[in-house]
Order: structure tokens, then C-alpha cells, then sequence
């Protein structure tokens, strides 16, 4: 049985940070991407996973953390990138994907 987790993925800085929507680089040690996913079983601290994006190319990471959030009534699993950098591919990946949302780390 599958159940609904919300998966927050910690990417890198890239080398020319992206700008926000006002002009400044966006600063990726505070911000996540975020997306409700359906899973088998919550996946454990130090497990890698594969996170994919409607794009088709998928997203390896490994698991920090998962811990039940009750107001939202479901499990989140923090995230880190796999690798030390983000290409520009993947990391527009996740950008230009509708069900990937970057959201400050404390919203």
C-alpha cells in the first residue's frame, strides 16, 4: 500500500547562482524543492533515491531524515543531493517542473 510523503530535496549552489524573480541570486542553503509523492515504504535516513521530474530525467539523491509532520497529516523526508554540483540540465529540471515547488526552508 502506497502512501503520500512530501519529499524535500536540498540542491547546491551552482557556481552563477539563478536570480529570483527581483534580480538577487537565490541562496540554495535555505531553500528546498518540494513535491507530494506517492510511496511504497517512507525511506530511511542514508537510503539513495531516485526523484523524477517531468521532464523525464530523474534526480538522485540520498535521505537525510523523514519525520511525520501532523498539520499536514503525512511524513516528510528531507533530501540531499547525491552528487557535490548540480548541472544547469537538471537543475532547470527541477525548475521548470510544475510539480517540483522551491519554497523557503521555514515555510
Amino acid at each position: 500500500m502506497s502512501q503520500p510523503v512530501e519529499m524535500r530535496l536540498r540542491v547546491p549552489n551552482m557556481k552563477v547562482r539563478i536570480l529570483d524573480e527581483t534580480g538577487y541570486p537565490i541562496d540554495h542553503s535555505a531553500m528546498r524543492f518540494r513535491k507530494v509523492m506517492e510511496v511504497a515504504k517512507i525511506p530511511k535516513p542514508e537510503e539513495p533515491v531516485e526523484l523524477a521530474t517531468t521532464s523525464g530525467r530523474v534526480i538522485s539523491a540520498r535521505v537525510v531524515r523523514s519525520d511525520w509532520n501532523e498539520g499536514r497529516g503525512m511524513f516528510v523526508v528531507s533530501c540531499q543531493y547525491a552528487n557535490r554540483s548540480i548541472t544547469p540540465e537538471e537543475y532547470n529540471a527541477l525548475a521548470n517542473d510544475s510539480e517540483w515547488e522551491l519554497k523557503h526552508l521555514l515555510e
